[in-house]
């Protein structure tokens, strides 16, 4: 009686006794320290492994047995070769070969699979090279040659690439290739890949060289001539360019000069009036402006003085002075920053204020905007209107530029739901606190007229002097009781925020000015968009009668029924009459 013990060598669960386990266990370490130096040696003995346990399950089919005795490994390791034959085969010389019986040539079956080292696309054809023991080009050509007859060649790969398995480990590379899966076999192998590995680094090495002292060779002469043109044409080039340089950066400075004496009023004080200067307290104003002007002019200077240097060799300022400009710029850029920290904190909070007059309940009104400007006393000097010409009207054309603060207003009109004709006026705005910014909605100015059926706007509000704009807004809120019509002018579209006046004036005579409305319980709406689905209504109504007149004449034809009803069904459906679903009717 021996001990038996359970291995799991190749992913498969073996019986093995005791003396053949430490018979095993002292080949495969012989094994490993022999592989030991080779850079994929876990790879190379875990596909021995797997050929010894692949072998020792042969063995047990065949002897119809479950536990592997020391007979069976001693087999195996004949079959394999020991790692003393490989030392002695070292030993001697060529004309003297020593050859061990567990070296000679076996017969070993070849197996079909994909060569994934050699393919093109999928290995195939060098898989049947191997197999076949054939020059794979020759098969290769006939594969290209079989697609021209029909594409059954292409149908053939295809079938082939999905039976034929691939060749990945090592042992799968030596069955297609039909060499012994033993120790001389694995050597074998390695050297092989060994060899094929020197003599691609060897080919690169020797594409690479030229290449290289090519590369190095231009190198070499480009930064040759690169010192040569810098010490003659390129200076004089350089000196071009750093004398247009100083002309242009002289002229971007005497501009830069002049726009902020504009800026400060020396031209035009009304500059402040547009955004994003309206923003700008009054105060701060000239210290922003300077620290900006600061910003932007050192570096051209900087620039200039470098340029007048290159273009003169002459030196333009010596370092104190660069240093208190680089002082000087920076302070600028702190004092920029800091403002516009500032500034943007007056954004934070939200206020808003709301201001409700009823009208008289009229059955029509009428929408129009008040194109006049009003100048005050001030304004009326700054832009020379004769003050004894009373009959002269200013007309503003309300085009928002790019730079135009905004001060539009916006109308909403909405249904009245206690049935009272009022306008709701909503003043809104921004500031550093809740109180400040109720102070700023509290200083927007704006009036509209109201003279009976006539309602006229101001497109623009106003802020009173002394403010300074934190997004300001207007908004006012029409609300009509039903049924009231609304005659809205052509200026006053663009100011309607809810309603697409536009789609409406289509509608209308293209010789009126103006659109018709009705607020309805839906809202407000345009007559003549009602009129034209009132005369749709009617005509559906129309044909609903001319339908029922038609079902009735052929009562026996069950497809004219059908057709007739499902068109009935449609057409009551469309006009909002509930339709139970029965075609009988």
């Amino acid at each position: 009686m021996e001990k038996t013990i359970i291995i799991n060598i190749g992913n498969t669960i073996i019986h093995i006794e005791e003396s053949a386990y430490e018979l095993l266990k002292a080949y495969l370490n012989e094994v490993k320290h022999y592989f030991a130096n080779h850079a994929d040696d876990l790879e190379i003995v875990t596909d021995i492994e797997n050929r010894i346990a692949e072998l020792l399950t042969e063995q047990l089919e065949e002897q119809k047995k479950q536990v592997v005795d020391a007979g069976n490994v001693n087999s195996v390791i004949g079959l394999m070769g020991r790692v003393q034959d490989f030392d002695n085969a070292e030993a001697t010389t060529e004309e003297e070969p020593m050859v061990h019986a567990s070296f000679q040539a076996q017969p070993t079956d070849k197996k079909l699979y994909r060569d994934m080292d050699e393919r093109v696309v999928a290995g195939v054809c060098a898989g049947i090279g191997h197999y076949l023991d054939f020059d794979v080009k020759w098969i290769r050509l006939a594969a290209v040659l079989t697609v021209f007859l029909g594409g059954t060649g292409v149908l053939v790969y295809a079938l082939l690439w999905i039976i034929m398995p691939k060749a990945t480990s090592r042992i799968e590379k030596m069955e297609m290739k039909g060499e012994p899966a033993n120790l001389q076999g694995f050597q074998k192998n390695l050297d092989e890949e060994l060899q094929a590995v020197r003599e691609r680094l060897s080919e690169a090495n020797k594409h690479a060289q030229p290449v290289f002292a090519r590369l190095g060779n231009f190198i070499g002469e480009f930064f040759e001539w690169l010192g040569r043109f810098i010490s003659g044409t390129g200076k004089v080039i350089f000196k071009i360019i750093a004398i247009v340089i100083v002309v242009f950066g002289v002229l971007f400075l005497l501009s830069l000069i002049v726009g902020v004496a504009a800026f400060q009023g020396f031209w035009d004080a009304s500059i402040y009036e547009y955004f994003p200067f309206s923003i700008v307290n009054e105060g701060n104003r000239g210290v922003i402006l300077f620290s900006a002007f600061i910003v932007c002019f050192i570096p051209v200077l900087a620039l200039v003085l470098f340029s007048i240097r290159v273009a003169f060799s002459k030196q333009a300022i010596n370092k104190t002075l660069s240093f208190a400009l680089l002082i000087i710029w920076l302070a600028g850029a702190a004092t920029v920053g800091y403002q516009a920290a500032k500034i943007s904190s007056e954004f934070k909070q939200h206020a808003e204020l709301t201001q409700t007059t009823e009208l008289k309940t009229l059955p029509t009104y009428t929408i129009d905007i008040d194109k006049s400007k009003y100048f005050s006393k001030e304004d009326s000097i700054a832009y020379h209107i004769d003050a004894n010409q009373r009959n002269q009207i200013v007309v503003d054309d309300f085009e928002d530029g790019p730079f135009v603060s905004p001060n539009n207003i916006r109308i909403n009109i909405n249904k009245s739901e206690n049935g009272v004709t009022r306008i709701v006026q909503k003043f809104e705005s921004q500031g550093k606190t809740f109180q400040s910014a109720l102070q700023n909605a509290q200083n927007i100015s704006y009036n509209y007229n109201s003279k009976d059926a006539l309602l006229i706007f101001n497109p623009r509000f106003q802020l009173r002097k002394g403010t300074i704009w934190r997004n300001q807004e207007v908004w006012i809120n029409l609300e009509l009781p039903v049924g009231t019509k609304l005659i809205i002018k052509h200026d006053a579209y663009r100011y309607i925020n809810n309603y697409g006046t536009w789609d409406c004036d289509e509608k209308e005579n293209d010789s009126d000015n103006y659109s018709t409305w009705i607020m309805t319980e839906d809202g407000l709406r345009c007559i003549a968009q009602l009129k034209e689905e009132a005369l749709h209504k009617k005509k559906l109504k129309k044909e609903l009668l001319d339908l029922e007149s038609l079902r009735k004449t052929k009562p026996v034809d069950s497809l004219y029924q059908d057709s007739i009803s499902n068109r009935v069904k449609e057409v009551k459906e469309e006009l909002g009459i509930n339709v139970e679903d029965n075609t009988g009717n």
